[in-house]
């Protein structure tokens, strides 16, 4: 790819599909220099970087890598940056679930879900938030979920890496404002993605539609042009967790 040392960037993990694919599409029409972050759906998320790259005539990266590893967060990090010279935004949204009784949750399972959904947002900020304070300026976007807010049975695990989410969304944003940083997060209710339609059945997702009081499910575009909202606002909006739901909640 073309290296970019001006105009806007951004990083986003968990960007092959759903969420964040959603996020980048609305970035690149931002005209943001993207780095796209994946660990298995290598075809998809290059397949993305292409059309991006085509559609909107900006700069795509591909990394793979696993978000749980932060010795290759912290190399994904390096590479970003020597290619693009700075970071504007990162958005963490890699995650991944668990539906089922707590006590059928194995020890695995939870530090695996632990460190993909909650550890992996302190490893990539840890890898950028230096380039962000030597220039007085950045934006971190968590992706949380109102799971975190309220708790969901049979989803204990994520709903607490969400809960943590949020604590960490409140705490480090207020470290962070005196250096013209800004971290929030969205708190997204039920979207149609791939990874909700692998737990659930379209009658489960059926009936939640007759919950939700917006009367649809959220779909990728909606957090995509949340994020957009966010960036484009006030610089005075941080440590926020902003709900995304439909009045679910």
């Amino acid at each position: 790819m073309t290296t970019s040392l001006h105009g806007k960037t951004a990083f986003i993990t968990g960007a092959s599909r759903g969420i964040g694919a959603g996020i980048a599409r609305s970035l690149a029409a931002q005209g943001y220099s993207l780095g796209l972050s994946c660990q298995k759906s290598s075809d998809a998320i290059h397949d993305l970087a292409d059309s991006l790259a085509e559609e909107y005539g900006i700069s795509v990266s591909v990394y793979i890598f696993d978000v749980a590893d932060h010795n290759a967060v912290s190399s994904a990090a390096e590479d970003f940056l020597r290619e693009y010279g700075h970071i504007d935004v990162l958005i963490n949204n890699a995650g991944i679930s668990y539906v089922g009784l707590f006590t059928d949750l194995t020890y695995e399972e939870w530090n695996r879900i632990v460190n993909v959904n909650l550890s992996s947002s302190f490893y990539t900020a840890k890898a950028f938030l230096p380039s962000m304070v030597e220039k007085k300026s950045g934006d971190i976007i968590n992706i949380s979920s109102m799971w975190g807010s309220v708790g969901a049975s049979c989803e204990v695990a994520y709903s607490a890496t969400k809960g943590g989410i949020n604590a960490m969304t409140r705490a480090l944003g207020k470290e962070l404002a005196p250096s013209n940083i800004r971290v929030n997060a969205i708190s997204c209710g039920v979207i149609d993605t791939d990874m909700n339609r692998d737990h659930f059945t379209d009658e489960d997702m059926d009936a939640l539609c007759q919950d939700i009081p917006a009367g649809r499910l959220g779909l990728p575009s909606d957090v995509g042009e949340t994020v957009v909202s966010i960036l484009n606002g006030s610089r005075y909006l941080t440590s926020q967790v902003i709900e995304l739901d439909g009045g679910y909640i």
